[in-house]
């Protein structure tokens, strides 16, 4: 069961990506001028979760760090897929090979460089 509660942030967060990703194009707000910021900016941000979400799940292995974001990647790669048979939608390569990979290896060397101080006693611990 411990396993399965591990799993369950990324879960969630898959559930998520999946959810905005069936969106179609004609529901979608529109940000303006900010379109591109927000969305792209929405595409880091949830797969750099993702990825940490991958990582914790797999147990914060500091030799692996690559696989959470591999496994982001390809989640990535197949939800582009998937938006293909969203009306309206397309899929991006540059998506999944920019912002995609961008945000998952920046989430997991955010995480690793603070995990790594705390390690080192420069951060502060929990109470």
């Amino acid at each position: 069961m411990y396993k399965f509660l591990r799993w369950l942030p990324a879960i969630m967060m898959m559930s998520a990506i999946f959810a905005f990703s069936s969106i179609p194009s004609t529901e979608m707000p529109s940000f303006d001028w900010a379109d591109m910021l927000v969305k792209k900016g929405g595409h880091m941000t949830g797969y750099a979760l993702l990825a940490l979400a991958y990582w914790r799940a797999l147990g914060w292995d500091k030799k692996r760090w690559w696989l959470p974001v591999v496994m982001a990647v390809l989640f990535s790669a197949t939800d582009e897929l998937h938006q293909s048979f969203v009306p309206g939608r397309h899929p991006s390569p540059v998506d999944v090979l920019v912002f995609d990979s961008g945000g998952a290896i920046l989430g997991v060397t955010l995480a690793g460089w603070f995990r790594a101080r705390k390690q080192k006693g420069d951060l502060p611990g929990r109470p």
